[in-house]
């Protein structure tokens, strides 16, 4: 019965993707390629709405039957649901920095009061409680990661990779470290991707949008927090696995305000970027993101989980050579014209 439900999910997202790339072609709804795209072919967007259709719809259900709990519900309808607004807002026309950036507070926020803010964070084998400073910081995270999950989602398929990557190497490790009852929220978010995915896998015939990204980066954090208030240490398990993503977007951040530039502006100077450049294919930074993600991520998230490795330590460990990577393909520097 549960493979059959998963299979569901799937077959939703699918149809949803195919539905909407026909909606975003007889509306012209398409990405042009310009000067500051990854892509060279118009290719319609927006398709990320059938991985937030085909997710909430099953919150209720999934809270219905107890495996949800009602805080962990409200926590991501409600957030996940205004991201995904604002997001498709501005995939049909354009929202002010200014008042997306007010709407992801607000849904972080929103978020924070249902889960019950920040738990303790665990380091060096202590727990800390930083109680309202964390609640804040909590804030700064889920926004955060939400806008740069939008950032990352620049060439073919590699959000939907990194979302499902991460997905299912938690579910895989809350089985063997005996957290099962926190796999099917992550789990149903994957086969949402990757309904999706059959899509917006390279070449691309629909692109995720901001509804999609945005979406997965709030998501993504939530699903952080809800384990993290099961146990501390799975905060870090999730920080590794989504490492790829935060280290390319941190480090192109920094190097972009050093410069004074406007963060908030369309650009492709990410590592990713710049990669997919340099080898003429968005097919193989995909697949190459997917590798770490399995080889390198994986089993630093598992040696947390299963060998009481500190966090801290195997985060550190794990973002040494994505931050050599990062520096290798240029993360935040210009393009040379």
């Amino acid at each position: 019965m549960v493979w059959q439900g998963l299979l569901v999910i799937v077959a939703v997202s699918f149809f949803t993707t195919w539905l909407l790339r026909r909606y975003a072609l007889a509306r012209s709804i398409i990405d042009i390629p310009n000067a500051r795209s990854s892509h060279t072919v118009p290719t319609p967007r927006g398709g990320g709405v059938a991985i937030v259709l085909s997710f909430l719809l099953v919150l209720p259900l999934l809270t219905a039957t107890g495996l949800l709990t009602w805080a962990n519900m409200w926590a991501m309808l409600g957030a996940g649901s205004v991201i995904a607004v604002l997001g498709f807002l501005d995939d049909h026309g354009h929202i002010a920095a200014r008042w997306r950036l007010l709407g992801h507070f607000a849904a972080s926020a929103w978020a924070l009061y249902w889960l019950g803010g920040l738990p303790a964070i665990s380091l060096i084998g202590i727990d800390f409680d930083l109680a309202w400073l964390g609640h804040g910081l909590a804030v700064f995270y889920l926004v955060w990661l939400l806008n740069l999950y939008n950032f990352m989602d620049g060439i073919d398929g590699i959000a939907s990779v990194e979302a499902i990557c991460a997905c299912l190497g938690a579910c895989l490790l809350y089985w063997l470290g005996g957290f099962e009852t926190l796999i099917v929220a992550p789990l149903v978010l994957a086969m949402a991707v990757a309904g999706f995915l059959y899509w917006n896998f390279p070449p691309a015939r629909i692109f995720m949008g901001d509804a999609g990204s945005g979406f997965l980066g709030i998501i993504l954090g939530l699903l952080s927090l809800q384990a993290a208030w099961a146990s501390p240490k799975l905060l870090w398990v999730w920080l590794i696995l989504l490492g790829v993503f935060i280290v390319d977007a941190t480090v192109t951040l920094i190097r972009r305000l050093v410069r004074g530039e406007k963060v908030y502006e369309a650009h492709r100077s990410h590592a990713y970027q710049f990669a997919s450049r340099q080898y003429g294919r968005h097919l193989s930074v995909t697949l190459a993101v997917a590798a770490i993600n399995l080889f390198w991520l994986l089993p630093w998230a598992a040696s947390v989980v299963l060998w009481s490795v500190d966090g801290a330590l195997a985060l550190i460990v794990a973002y040494v050579p994505l931050l050599l990577l990062a520096v290798k393909f240029h993360a935040g520097e210009l393009e040379k014209s």
